[in-house]
């Protein structure tokens, strides 16, 4: 098993004012060699964006962009003819960028932050037709299981989004004491495990909130927790 260790406070960091950022990897004015990307998966910010505010219109190609809503609400729109549409908490968005798109996003409301992680992901195609998609997944149905959330066009599930990539984003929320065993689907993809809130072991380490690990080279882990625990996995092909 191979493990990379990616502290919270280790991240890079951006406060903007009106966004406070945090990277976990390369991003804008944070560069870090050794914190290009994890396999496939290329950014993951930790976002906090005061009221009112937000990103303006800006372009992006040729990747899969995933946003998780933890708190307040964000509205979205783009290219594509999609006007402001609302992500609460509980819903997940993707996006293809494919060939190119502009779009923009802000916080819904404007007295309260709104606090997302936002993911990109590198696609195994190049230059699709963009599209845009969102669903909401209830919190009961991730309690001691793994709630799938996002996965491949190859894959059957239906109730996942997709992207165009052979990855699988999932989460779970794990009572205190409790041991897990995750199973990776295939021995060339990795998992990038990013504790969201709580206590928990891998391999030996201690992670607490925002703390993250990445796992290759194996088949299966297991987690053991020390506090309730929420858990997002972010398994992609090294």
């Amino acid at each position: 098993m191979k493990t990379i260790l990616y502290r919270s406070i280790e991240r890079g960091n951006a406060n903007h004012g009106w966004l406070n950022a945090h990277h976990y990897f390369s991003f804008a004015s944070y560069f870090n060699p050794e914190r290009i990307q994890f396999g496939a998966l290329r950014v993951l910010n930790d976002d906090i964006i005061q009221g009112g505010t937000g990103f303006g219109e800006h372009p992006h190609d040729n990747m899969e962009i995933i946003t998780i809503p933890l708190k307040g609400a964000l509205h979205h729109k783009d290219s594509m003819n999609n006007q402001w549409i609302k992500l609460e908490v509980g819903e997940v968005q993707v996006m293809s960028a494919g060939t190119g798109l502009i779009h923009a996003e802000k916080n819904a409301n404007q007295n309260e932050e709104l606090s997302l992680f936002q993911i990109w992901i590198l696609p195994n195609q190049q230059e699709v037709t963009p599209r845009y998609d969102q669903k909401k997944f209830l919190k009961e149905q991730r309690e001691n299981q793994l709630q799938i959330l996002v996965t491949s066009f190859n894959e059957e599930s239906k109730e996942s989004l997709k992207i165009h990539q052979n990855a699988l984003i999932s989460r779970i929320d794990l009572t205190k004491n409790q041991e897990y065993c995750y199973k990776i689907k295939d021995i060339k993809r990795g998992v990038f495990v990013l504790l969201v809130e709580g206590l928990l072991m891998i391999n030996n380490e201690l992670l607490s909130s925002r703390d993250a690990i990445g796992i290759s080279e194996t088949e299966k882990f297991t987690i053991f927790t020390r506090e309730k625990c929420d858990i997002l996995f972010i398994e992609v092909p090294m």
